[in-house]
């Protein structure tokens, strides 16, 4: 006799199981988000290790912290805010803040139409590879995750301008790196 238990019960049964700290459940939570998880954590990380040194630390903290996950809330929006802020965690440990003009943003900046609107993910997120991890926290936490200056000043602890600055940066600096690449697509073409 086959019968099929609600989602939501399944869930409620993975969470108790993964309160007792069962092994089962967190082997079958990690396969279910690996790769949205992943994905988040290679959009902050400068290598594909970096990456999934913070997706284990990531899980670590969800396992740690699975009793305080509230029911009926999104699961998967609540590991991805502690993958998120692993993420921003590593960046604080790992990166001197720099306090940058807000003067020299507003000359850095400019109209041009958005490079990023016709690549595909792979080259963009190589291209994100290439930022220096200032750059790329901003750029992800604004453009991708979408924080204000002022969330993400707050949790990177830097100031508002410094943030702006940076992602201007970060644009200027991947703008550049689909220019160069373009150029070389077209001598080749040659």
């Amino acid at each position: 006799m086959d019968f099929a238990l609600p989602l939501e019960q399944t869930e409620n049964n993975l969470i108790t199981a993964l309160t007792r700290q069962e092994r089962w459940a967190q082997h079958q939570l990690y396969e279910q988000y690996y790769g949205k998880m992943m994905g988040v954590c290679l959009r902050y990380a400068g290598s594909r290790d970096e990456a999934l040194d913070l997706l284990h630390e990531g899980f670590i903290k969800v396992f740690q912290n699975i009793s305080r996950y509230k029911a009926g809330t999104s699961l998967t929006a609540w590991i991805r805010t502690i993958m998120v802020n692993t993420c921003i965690d590593y960046y604080r440990k790992t990166i001197r803040r720099r306090t940058e003009d807000l003067a020299q943003a507003h000359y850095l900046s400019n109209d041009d139409p958005d490079a990023l609107s016709h690549l595909t993910e792979q080259e963009i997120l190589s291209a994100i590879h290439e930022l220096s991890p200032a750059y790329r926290a901003v750029f992800n936490l604004y453009v991708v995750e979408g924080y204000s200056h002022k969330e993400i000043a707050d949790a990177l602890q830097i100031t508002e301008s410094t943030s702006r600055s940076n992602l201007v940066k970060a644009r200027i600096k991947l703008k550049e790196f689909f220019s160069t690449r373009s150029m070389e697509f077209e001598e080749r073409e040659r």
